[in-house]
């Protein structure tokens, strides 16, 4: 059985629907899932995962959330390489630019992205939960 973390930051609740999506997804392939946020996981617990899923809104000028989130990932990013992972996320303005900086971050350390990171416009629809989901069952 595949354990996998879900780390996640969500200060509307549209991340944190995303996050219970990826759960759900990597739960329907049997795997064991742990979630945090992000001032419950540090870079000592990345070898204790299969895969880890990432998941954060756009802030400010289309960063990663500034205050836990970015501090966590800073610090958790120089232990990636080689490990499995996921990256999803929604937005309210822009054009996703923070993904594609988040994803080339993931891929400068070594990650190895499991598909393509999922980004919601707001509240997530039927088809970006339904996108979570698959990046859950494509970890577990």
């Amino acid at each position: 059985m595949a354990k996998i973390a879900v780390v996640y930051w969500s200060g509307t609740g549209n991340t944190e629907a995303m996050a219970n999506a990826v759960v759900e997804g990597a739960k329907e392939r049997g795997a064991e899932v742990s979630v945090f946020g992000p001032a419950d996981f540090n870079k000592d617990m990345v070898a204790d995962f299969d895969a880890i899923a990432f998941g954060c809104p756009a802030m400010g000028a289309e960063v990663l959330e500034e205050d836990e989130y970015e501090p966590m990932f800073t610090d958790v990013e120089t232990v990636l390489s080689g490990k499995r992972i996921g990256l999803f996320g929604s937005y309210g303005w822009g054009d996703g630019q923070w993904m594609r900086d988040w994803e080339d971050r993931c891929k400068a350390a070594g990650a190895k992205l499991a598909t393509a990171p999922v980004m919601a416009n707001e509240t997530p629809d039927d088809s970006a939960l339904s996108e979570c989901r698959s990046l859950g069952s494509m970890l577990g």
